[in-house]
């Protein structure tokens, strides 16, 4: 399916409602993510108001991206993702368009945590519209835009391909100061022998094994830092290392400093149900609470621009 007819789709779709719920037989990261509570909230709100992309046809969408494309990234970052405010929160919206993933590739009426920043990120860094499918596909997949190359998980492929590439920097340490630590993420053959991991469907020689190191922030140090994040940054949600589990991450979104105060724009599950810029001390205060699979801290990444000759050219699956 060409990137046009991708894009015609994604702009019609804004004159329906997303579907309130992913049919639960359809894998991805997002899925090994689920709590037994969690699972149960997939997105069911509609938009209290239309959101940014509502009624955009596709000269209109062109000519969005290409308007001040040299513009400070912060910037773009912050006027892309301020478009997907009031999209309705759908688990694990986008996919290959065939295969194992059908969903579509590009979507405007619906994200997750990971496709809204992944999505925001693409258009931010896109100075004309026919460069925003290729960097989405740099940004979600290692090498090929094959189910089996996505990059599932953050602390072994998401974060590690997308550092590599030139997309993100490692900002904990410069924000967090001496509160900073070293915490890591632990796969083992026993990993994937869960049934949440197993729900990724990945062959053996495809599932991650090892050690993978990241820098955080402990939970209750974060607000002692948060008016010294910058817009734009990254924030990466953390809980405890459980060994059955593929990923200790489990969120992420934009940092939004506004009149004082530090918010968190991202694709909020729950009581939301879509994206909001939520208070980043409630968010935080409400994450202090979940006993089951304890949140110890945060990540942060600075996103940048990468020189294009590093990106190399997208890989095509057979």
């Amino acid at each position: 399916m060409t990137w046009a007819v991708v894009l015609a789709a994604a702009l019609v779709t804004q004159a329906t409602p997303a579907p309130s719920k992913k049919d639960s037989s359809t894998p991805g990261a997002d899925r090994i993510l689920d709590s037994g509570s969690a699972a149960a909230q997939a997105a069911t709100a509609t938009p209290a108001r239309p959101n940014g992309w509502t009624g955009m046809d596709a000269s209109a969408f062109a000519a969005l991206v290409s308007e001040a494309a040299n513009a400070p990234l912060t910037e773009r970052l912050l006027a892309m993702s301020q478009r997907f405010v009031n999209t309705p929160y759908v688990l694990s919206p986008l996919g290959e368009g065939t295969g194992v993933d059908p969903d579509p590739t590009f979507r405007l009426d619906a994200v997750d945590c990971l496709t809204f920043v992944e999505q925001s990120l693409a258009l931010g860094l896109a100075r004309t519209e026919p460069e925003v499918a290729p960097l989405l596909e740099h940004i979600r997949y290692a090498q090929a835009p094959a189910y089996e190359d996505r990059n599932h998980l953050m602390e072994a492929q998401w974060l590690p391909n997308n550092i590599r590439k030139g997309f993100l920097r490692d900002v904990t340490r410069r924000f967090g100061g001496e509160d900073a630590v070293a915490v890591t993420k632990t796969l083992t053959p026993l990993t994937w022998q869960s049934r949440s991991s197993q729900a990724l469907q990945l062959p053996k020689e495809r599932q991650p094994v090892g050690t993978f190191e990241m820098n955080m922030i402990p939970l209750e140090r974060v607000m002692e830092h948060a008016r010294s994040i910058p817009s734009g940054t990254i924030l990466v949600v953390l809980r405890e290392d459980l060994p059955l589990k593929a990923t200790r991450v489990t969120h992420l979104g934009f940092v939004v400093q506004r009149k004082g105060r530090t918010y968190l724009r991202h694709a909020s599950r729950g009581g939301y149900n879509r994206v909001v810029d939520e208070d980043l001390e409630t968010f935080l205060g409400r994450n202090s609470r979940y006993a089951k699979w304890k949140v110890t801290g945060v990540s942060l990444f600075e996103a940048r621009r990468p020189e294009s000759a590093s990106l190399g050219a997208v890989v095509r699956s057979p």
